[in-house]
């Protein structure tokens, strides 16, 4: 643990929040009734390591792990779920305040960061159930008898030490998503803390310490540049759990003496992107066409959740080019309706009653606000307008505040760096295409290849049935996951969460997971002889032949 490890003397870093707790009413994507006076206020301190330190962490998780015969590795799976299963008890009761830190410090509103929470409890239930409920041999069910007279017990055990990093917009569900596997696998683990979003891992502290043996998990926390080179080159580290930009996990890997031994699990940056197809305006088909307003709401869902800073939102709109202006405005109604505001801010619908909080929050912080206008600034300048009223406009204070509202650019081309860079924040780039072999060829091309989404209707003509099943042919091979009419995701948590090219390398799952931070290990015997009973009168003192 952070503070088992004979770290000495911190240096403490104030965390500035995303915005205050004052403000005036919020409104829609305007600058009417905003919060024009919203400054960012202290809402915490976290720890600055420096390389000694995290040397120093390194160690205490090198006495846990003690080559394998660590307290921890060496107790049986069923003793394992009951630590995990303890701790979430203990994390729970913690839910109030992980969701505030959220909300203040990433600025997740609060149905979002609730619902960060409780998707992590649950995929760390889904990943107990699975084991629990597998009757394969993976988690030691029992003896293989079926190659003949050798006898085979293989159970998944652990890898070794695991530096595991994880995101800042999804810095608990993200990070347990890889944390919570290697655990019960029996990894030791050495958690970076991320520089922006934190403060939650901060709380979960005092659960760690009452659910696990010394050492099973050392926190670091302060600058990466800082704290992971030594940590690296060490060569002690066993496996990397990293998800985050590239160029970071690219600088990691090369740091290992021996990366050829290194275990790498990596989700990294996407540019997804969705294609509409023509039949979308086409009035005179079938009698049950696609409604467009649904498509629109699936859009501005796909690119705008959580301000677009999801790896699996839709970057870039593909949109055949005699309809694509139209579409264009079309959207940027859609999201002039949006509720825009502080993650805590409720608006009532008139209407019905109903209590909404706002769909477009704070970035966490002043660099995203400015890395967003140099996009739209670079867009703009080559062409492309704002398409949707006050777009890109900053709410609140010029210097200060990170509210910043939507724009929808159109017409985007190659010559934009939005054609090709991730924006990770709310902007909504439209290209117009005159042919779909310019969509394919940008699919070949990329750099990225985690999931794309295909828009299309109802078709009477066998034709463009057999356009859009090519599409997916052709990009099986691009992408890990093709959505049809709907957004790109991550959910649900039991399919499998791949990519390919710089999007990643692993793949994320309940099952998934459990099998990238494990080797699968055997005891093998010939039942000839007096073997068997050898194997018989060891089974009951062998926490590794335990079967669940």
């Amino acid at each position: 643990m952070i503070l088992d490890a004979g770290l000495g003397e911190m240096a403490l870093a104030d965390v500035i929040g995303c915005c205050s707790t004052s403000s005036s009413s919020s409104s829609a994507c305007s600058t009417s009734d905003s919060a024009d006076n919203m400054k960012r206020i202290i809402i915490g301190q976290m720890p600055q390591f420096t390389s000694q330190q995290s040397l120093n962490a390194l160690q205490s998780a090198i006495a846990a792990w003690d080559g394998g015969s660590g307290t921890w590795p060496q107790m049986t799976l069923h003793q394992r779920i009951k630590a995990v299963q303890t701790f979430l008890q203990h994390l729970q009761s913690k839910r109030s305040d992980i969701v505030t830190a959220l909300m203040y410090e990433i600025g997740k509103n609060q149905v979002d960061a609730e619902s960060e929470f409780d998707r992590t409890v649950q995929f760390t239930k889904q990943v107990i159930e699975y084991i629990q409920s597998n009757t394969h041999s993976e988690f030691g069910s029992d003896w293989d008898k079926s190659n003949g007279s050798t006898r085979l017990f293989m159970k998944r055990a652990a890898i070794g030490i695991i530096l595991c990093l994880g995101p800042y917009n999804y810095p608990l569900n993200e990070t347990y998503a890889t944390l919570i596997p290697a655990l019960l696998m029996g990894n030791v683990i050495l958690l970076k803390i991320p520089t922006t979003g934190g403060l939650v891992h901060l709380l979960t502290l005092e659960a760690f310490q009452k659910s696990f043996p010394r050492g099973t998990i050392n926190f670091i926390s302060g600058s990466g540049r800082v704290t992971m080179p030594p940590l690296m080159k060490s060569g002690k580290v066993d496996a990397l759990a990293f998800i985050g930009a590239s160029s970071a996990a690219d600088r990691l890997i090369k740091d290992h003496p021996e990366p050829h031994r290194l275990k790498v699990f990596l989700q990294l940056e996407a540019k997804n992107f969705g294609v509409y197809m023509p039949n979308l305006f086409d009035n005179g088909g079938t009698g049950d066409q696609v409604d467009l307003d649904t498509i629109l709401k699936e859009t501005v869902a796909g690119t705008l959740s959580y301000n677009g800073q999801r790896c699996t939102a839709l970057k870039l709109l593909f949109l055949p080019k005699d309809k694509s202006e139209e579409f264009a405005s079309l959207l940027a109604e859609k999201v002039e309706n949006l509720h825009v505001g502080l993650p805590w801010e409720t608006k009532e619908n008139p209407n019905d009653g109903t209590i909404t909080y706002p769909q477009i929050t704070p970035l966490p912080n002043r660099g995203r606000v400015e890395y967003m206008q140099a996009l739209i600034q670079d867009a703009v300048s080559k062409g492309a307008r704002i398409m949707n009223k006050n777009g890109g406009m900053i709410i609140g204070d010029q210097d200060e505040s990170t509210l910043l509202v939507p724009a929808v650019l159109y017409p985007v081309t190659p010559s934009c760096r939005l054609y090709t860079e991730e924006q990770f924040g709310p902007i909504i780039p439209i290209v117009p295409y005159d042919s779909l072999a310019e969509v394919v060829t940008y699919a070949k091309d990329g750099k990225y290849g985690q999931q794309v989404s295909i828009f299309t209707s109802t078709s009477s003509h066998t034709e463009e049935s057999k356009i859009v099943a090519d599409l997916i042919d052709r990009f099986s091979t691009v992408f890990g996951k093709i959505n049809i009419n709907s957004q790109c995701g991550r959910s649900p948590d039991t399919a499998p969460f791949s990519g390919r090219r710089s999007s990643a390398m692993g793949v994320m799952s309940v099952s998934h997971a459990l099998q990238e931070f494990s080797i699968p290990t055997l005891v093998s015997y010939k039942d000839v002889g007096m073997t068997r009973n050898v194997i018989e009168s060891v089974e009951d003192h062998s926490n590794f032949l335990t079967k669940l």
